[in-house]
């Protein structure tokens, strides 16, 4: 997996791109933990991830729980799959989706 990175003034924006797996996921949360410092929105483009697994629904809530506490978090262009995974799991509930 691929992922691009753009941070501004208390913001932080990631683009996955490809599957956010048992593989991929270690290395979405390590750019997190080292990155989430100051950040007040944090939002994932989700508009070139193909597939999402429950290792990546994990980091997904460890971002949110932190986002809880210092700001807000939000995923745009989820394609209809992943949102049918969300829906599924009850991620559609706790995660903020334009």
């Amino acid at each position: 997996m691929e992922i691009e990175v753009k941070k501004g003034e208390g913001t932080l924006e990631l683009r996955p791109v490809g599957r956010i797996d048992t593989k991929s996921s270690p290395q979405l949360e390590d750019l997190l933990k080292a990155s989430l410092d100051g950040v007040k929105l944090l939002t994932f483009d989700f508009e070139k991830v193909e597939y999402i697994s429950s290792a990546g629904l994990r980091v997904l809530l460890m971002s949110q729980k932190t986002m809880n506490r210092q700001g807000d978090m939000k995923l745009k262009n989820v394609n209809k799959d992943i949102m049918e995974i969300f829906r599924v799991t009850g991620f559609s509930e706790i995660l903020t989706i334009e």
